[in-house]
């Protein structure tokens, strides 16, 4: 009779490759699981071998950015609340940084697609609900817009995260997004209010960082 699978080994590889990737240690079948107490063959029980193990490392980044979205709380202010998923977007990638590079490495496939889809998703929800705010125009595309504020945060995240730019960089995403807001018709002054409640960046080094 085949032994069932334990969720756990399967979390401590995980674990074990994410932090590998954050200490810049190569990672393959045997350093990955030296001083675990797993064998080689776990990886190929759990993933079916290395590649399999990036794609459910891939699909840990998405788990993990969903549960940080899942942090913003809902205010009076929906400009103020999309401009914080937008936040908790970039937070999710300063904490993890390896991590994030391999969610968007388009080598791998994930294990769950949509699961991924609903991160966009919960921005296309707080477009939504802006708009019947009367925040936005009515005839502004909420997959567009949310798509648009999400390209500002990987842009940011991507020259922050990995980058060139020094995490002061940050702050540009509030006059970036304030714009953005302000194209799809909220008041300019409004808008700039709003982001500036919203764009609260956790930076893993120096706390909190407010653009």
């Amino acid at each position: 009779m085949a032994r069932s699978k334990d969720p756990a080994v399967r979390a401590l590889l995980l674990e074990r490759a994410a932090h590998m990737l954050r200490t810049r240690q190569p990672v393959t079948l045997r350093s990955l699981v030296d001083g675990t107490g797993v064998s080689t063959m776990a990886v190929y029980t759990y993933f079916g071998g290395m590649d399999g193990l990036w794609t459910a490392l891939r699909q840990e980044g998405f788990r993990r950015l969903a549960a940080r979205l899942d942090t913003v709380d809902a205010t009076a202010d929906s400009v103020r609340d999309l401009t914080a998923l937008g936040a908790a977007y970039m937070s999710n990638a300063l904490a993890d940084p390896d991590i994030y590079r391999v969610m968007f490495d388009a080598g791998f496939d994930l294990e769950d697609a949509a699961a991924a889809d609903a991160t966009l998703h919960r921005l296309v929800d707080a477009v939504e609900r802006a708009k019947g705010d009367g925040r936005f125009r009515p005839d502004v595309d909420a997959v567009e817009l949310a798509t648009r504020s999400w390209v500002i945060g990987h842009g940011l995240a991507s020259l922050v995260a990995g980058g060139p730019l020094p995490d002061a960089a940050l702050a540009h995403g509030v006059p970036l997004l304030a714009a953005l807001f302000a194209s799809a018709g909220d008041d300019p002054v409004r808008s700039r209010r709003s982001v500036e409640a919203g764009w609260v960046v956790e930076v893993p080094e120096s706390g909190v960082l407010v653009g």
